[in-house]
């Protein structure tokens, strides 16, 4: 790294009804709603957690490099809702992509949608993110509509690009944002 390339910094974010917050130490106390997370039998068809110690899987994303900004999706009461996080493809030319995961009971009510819009805007204005890449499997229809309620345009389809958790590789749907792209609807 020169010093001179993109960084991320997370900070909180209050969407209102909801909170991102950045993962740390602070959170540890989250690591059974994180086993559930990689417990449900949909995150592990489209999007595993890959890691089977909740704790390490928390500190991991708290990395303060400047390389990813991990943020945990709460309810006001801090329950865990949900995860979305953003992470470094090409740092030096300011790509990177992200990814989000919901619990069974916060899905269906928009907050994909909301927690990834705000980090989007939030990489876009803080952190010097110039494209942002959101891929999800072909098959995984509820990823597609929140890419598009984001303003992610569909670039393509990426053949046997990703091994996803039934251990086969998919074809992925690539949806791009470009920072000078106009800013999708607020989702309130």
């Amino acid at each position: 790294m020169t010093g001179t390339e993109p960084a991320f910094h997370p900070v909180p974010l209050d969407l209102g009804d909801v909170r991102l917050v950045p993962w740390g130490a602070g959170l540890l106390h989250l690591a059974p709603a994180v086993a559930e997370v990689a417990a449900d039998p949909e995150i592990a068809r489209w999007n595993p957690i890959r890691e089977n110690d909740p704790e390490a899987w928390i500190l991991g994303h708290a990395a303060d490099d400047g390389g990813q900004a991990g943020f945990a999706v709460l309810e006001p009461a801090g329950s865990l809702l949900g995860t979305v996080g953003l992470y470094w493809l090409n740092r030096a030319d300011g790509q990177a992509g992200i990814g989000y995961r919901l619990l069974p009971a916060a899905r269906g009510r928009g907050l994909a949608t909301r927690a990834t819009g705000a980090a989007a805007h939030w990489g876009f204005a803080t952190a010097g993110v110039r494209r942002l890449e959101l891929c999800h499997a072909v098959g995984n229809a509820a990823s597609c509509r929140v890419a598009e309620r984001c303003g992610f345009l569909l670039e393509g389809t990426l053949r046997a690009s990703h091994r996803y958790g039934d251990g086969q590789h998919h074809d992925e749907h690539l949806h791009a944002r470009l920072a000078g792209d106009p800013e999708p609807p607020r989702f309130c």
